[in-house]
């Protein structure tokens, strides 16, 4: 024999046969249960074949005409292990997701942004300022604050409105939070 010359096994030639044989109708069948994944499809018959070639008693049993239903079981419960893993776990994250994740500010970050909006809503004018509290930072409708303050609800909308507005040109760092 040469160098670089390969040599298969029996097992090689019968593993071979089998996926010649069986590969398509398998491959099928776990292309359905991994809901159209090929990749995880093909993985799935590559893991068949492989427990084929380590349970070679159970390819030559004379209980049977073929060993296209011990390949398709045998194909068929890996492919619901593996749905159950995937399930058990929580989804992977790519980088893609991670780089557009909004970053979430840190307490001392919170803590300065709620000085600065303190600070900011001083500015306005005491309706201004009274209808942002009972609308914004109380959660009040407008038909509440309208009824609270004794104003129509048009003003109250009015008022909201010409408020955001100071603020944002008070707080210009924070102008896509007061949209």
């Amino acid at each position: 024999m040469t160098a670089g010359t390969t040599t298969k096994t029996t097992a090689e030639h019968e593993l071979a046969a089998l996926q010649r044989e069986h590969g398509r109708p398998l491959f099928a069948l776990l292309l359905r249960l991994s809901d159209g994944d090929r990749q995880r499809a093909e993985d799935l018959l590559q893991e068949t074949l492989v427990r084929a070639w380590q349970h070679p008693e159970a390819l030559r049993a004379d209980e049977f005409d073929s060993v296209r239903p011990w390949l398709l079981t045998v194909g068929r419960r890996l492919a619901i292990d593996a749905r159950r893993a995937r399930q058990a776990r929580p989804p992977e994250v790519g980088d893609a997701v991670l780089e557009s994740a909004r970053v979430c500010a840190d307490h001392a970050e919170r803590s300065a942004a709620t000085l600065d909006v303190r600070e900011a809503v001083k500015t306005l004018t005491p309706e201004h300022r009274e209808v942002l509290v009972l609308v914004y930072f109380q959660g009040a409708s407008v038909a509440e604050a309208a009824a609270a303050l004794g104003i129509p609800p048009g003003t109250v909308k009015s008022r909201a409105y010409y408020a955001l507005r100071a603020l944002r040109r008070v707080l210009p760092g924070y102008a896509a939070d007061l949209r």
